[in-house]
C-alpha cells in the first residue's frame, strides 16, 4: 500500500526502522523504502520469511491476514532484482481483483527508487491495455489465475520461462475459489528453477496438496495459530431479533460514531440493501461485491480508502487481504456460514499491531454458527451493550429507508429508461447522491430523534458528496 501520511515516522524512529530491516539481510536502499511506509520494525512473519528467502529457499507462510505477509515476499523479490536486473522476474498470484491491484501498489511504493515496472492482469478490466503493458517487458507481473491463463492463451509473445520468483498468495483463498486448474497450467509453464513462496493465513488439505506439487524442499514459517485473531482485537456480539436487524446495525453505527467501518453480508443483494438503507438513513456507506463492474469496485474501495467514505458494506470478496489502515469497526450483518471466514472478516481491523473492534449481530437463526466461531477461536465474545428500547426508537426511520432502499432496487433492476438505468447504478455505485435520495431525506433527516446525527450524513446522505 501507498506511503500513509498519517504514520509518518519521526527521525529516531526511522533510524531504528532501516537498522532493522536491514538486520534481516536487506540493503540500505530497501530498508529505507520500508520506513518511508512508515514501517516501524519488520513484522514477525517478516523476521521469519525474508532471511530464508534471501538465501535462496522456498517458503511456506502461515500467517494471519494483516501481518505482513506481502511485505515478506515483496522485499527479497525486490533485492534480488537489484542484483540481477531482468525483465518478467516474478508473478505473484492472487485470489481476488483488488487484492493484486494492491499487491502491485506495495511493489511499486517499495520498488520506486529502483524504477520498478509491474503490470497487473486481472478480469473485469480491458485485455489489450493489459497486453500493452506487458508488451513494455515489467519486472513484475501481479494477477489472478484466470486473467494470467488468458494472456497465455492469447497474448501473443508473453511467456513465464524467464520466471524466476512464484508468489501464491492466500493461497486456501485461491484454491477454495476453483483455481486448480487455472493455477496447474501457470505451473506446467514455468521454468524448474525458479524459487516459489506460498503464503496462506490457513493450511488446509487442499494447500498441502499444492506445497507438495511447487515446492522444494520449502521452510515453512508459522505466525499465526490455526484460525486464531489478534490480541488488540475487541470482539462483541448483539443477540436480536431478526426482523429488526437493520435498525440494530443503525443503532451499532450511531454508537460508534466517528469510526470508519467495513459492515459484512452474506449476498450481492443484502450488501446492495444495506448499502442503500444506510445511505437513506444519511451514513456514508458504499458497497462492494462481486457483480459490480471492475471500476465501480475500484471506485468504491479507493473513496473508502481515501476517507471520502466512513462505511463500505462487502460480500466476502473483500474480506481478503485488503490492507485498508483506517477500518476501526467491523460489523457481521450476517454471521458468516463458514466460520474461517469470520477470522479473515475480522481481518480488516486490528491490523499491524493496531486495536480495533468487531460487533457480530446475532439473530435467533444464527445462535448454532456463532457458538461455531467461538469454539474455533476459542475467544468469548462480550455482549455490546443495546438496550432493546432505545434501538427501537429508530424503527420507523430505519423502516422507512428500508422502503425506499426497496423501491431504488427495483426501479434499477427494472431499468425503466435513461434515467432509470443511470440512478440504477446505486446498486453498484454510490453516486445515488441527491438525485436518488429524496424522499430518503425524510427517513435519514431526523437521524437526531435518538440523539444523534448519524456520522455519514455530511458525506453520502442529502445534499452531501454523494450528489456529486
Amino acid at each position: 500500500m501507498k506511503s500513509r501520511s498519517d504514520n509518518q515516522l519521526t527521525e529516531q524512529e526511522r533510524e531504528a526502522s532501516i537498522k532493522a530491516f536491514e538486520g534481516l539481510g536487506l540493503c540500505t536502499q530497501l530498508a529505507e523504502a520500508a520506513a518511508s511506509l512508515g514501517w516501524k520494525q519488520p513484522s514477525v512473519i517478516q523476521q521469519q520469511a525474508v532471511p530464508p528467502l534471501l538465501q535462496g529457499n522456498d517458503v511456506i507462510g502461515l500467517a494471519q491476514t494483516g501481518s505482513g505477509k506481502t511485505g515478506a515476499f515483496a522485499l527479497p523479490i525486490l533485492q534480488g532484482l537489484m542484483d540481477k536486473p531482468q525483465e518478467l522476474y516474478a508473478l505473484i498470484l492472487s485470489p481476488t481483483r483488488e487484492l493484486a491491484i494492491q499487491i502491485a501498489e506495495q511493489f511499486e511504493a517499495l520498488g520506486s527508487g529502483i524504477g520498478l515496472k509491474s503490470a497487473v492482469l486481472v478480469g473485469g478490466i480491458d485485455m489489450m491495455a493489459q497486453a500493452i503493458a506487458l508488451a513494455k517487458r515489467p519486472h513484475v507481473i501481479v494477477g489472478t489465475p484466470g486473467r494470467v491463463v488468458d494472456h497465455l492463451t492469447n497474448t501473443k509473445g508473453f511467456s513465464l520461462k524467464a520466471v524466476k520468483h512464484l508468489v501464491l498468495d492466500e493461497a486456501d483463498k485461491l484454491l477454495d475459489m476453483d483455481f486448480e486448474q487455472e493455477i496447474d497450467q501457470i505451473l506446467k509453464l514455468l521454468p524448474r528453477e525458479r524459487r516459489t513462496q506460498l503464503f496462506s493465513a490457513t493450511m488446509t488439505n487442499k494447500v498441502a496438496k499444492l506445497q507438495r506439487a511447487c515446492l522444494v524442499s520449502p521452510v515453512k514459517v508459522e505466525v499465526a495459530t490455526k484460525y486464531s485473531t489478534v490480541d488488540t482485537l475487541r470482539q462483541q456480539y448483539c443477540f436480536i431479533p431478526a426482523k429488526y436487524k437493520d435498525c440494530y446495525l443503525a443503532f451499532v453505527l450511531n454508537e460508534l460514531s466517528g469510526s470508519t467501518a467495513m459492515v459484512f453480508t452474506r449476498t450481492c443483494d443484502a450488501t446492495r440493501k444495506v448499502a442503500l438503507t444506510l445511505r437513506n438513513l444519511g451514513f456514508g456507506g458504499v458497497p462492494i461485491h462481486g457483480q459490480m463492474s471492475q471500476p465501480k469496485r475500484l471506485g468504491a474501495l479507493n473513496k473508502f480508502k481515501a476517507g471520502e467514505r466512513s462505511i463500505l458494506v462487502a460480500t466476502d470478496v473483500a474480506s481478503r487481504g485488503l490492507d485498508i489502515p483506517s477500518v476501526d469497526v467491523v460489523i457481521n450483518y450476517d454471521v458468516p456460514s463458514n466460520s474461517k471466514d469470520y477470522v479473515h472478516r475480522v481481518g480488516r481491523t486490528a491490523r499491524a499491531g493496531r486495536s480495533g473492534r468487531s460487533v457480530t449481530l446475532v439473530t435467533q437463526y444464527d445462535v448454532e454458527m456463532f457458538q461455531k466461531i467461538e469454539h474455533l477461536t476459542g475467544v468469548k465474545m462480550e455482549a455490546f451493550p443495546a438496550e432493546r428500547d432505545e434501538v427501537l426508537l429508530l424503527l420507523e426511520q430505519v423502516s422507512n429507508a428500508q422502503r425506499i432502499a426497496t423501491m431504488q432496487m427495483k426501479e434499477a433492476d427494472d431499468g425503466k429508461g435513461g434515467r432509470s438505468r443511470k440512478r440504477g447504478g446505486m446498486g453498484d455505485d454510490e453516486e445515488v447522491g441527491a438525485g436518488g435520495m429524496g424522499p430518503a431525506a425524510a427517513a435519514g433527516g431526523g437521524g437526531g430523534r435518538h440523539g444523534k446525527r448519524p456520522r455519514g450524513g455530511g458525506r453520502g446522505g442529502r445534499g452531501g458528496r454523494g450528489g456529486r
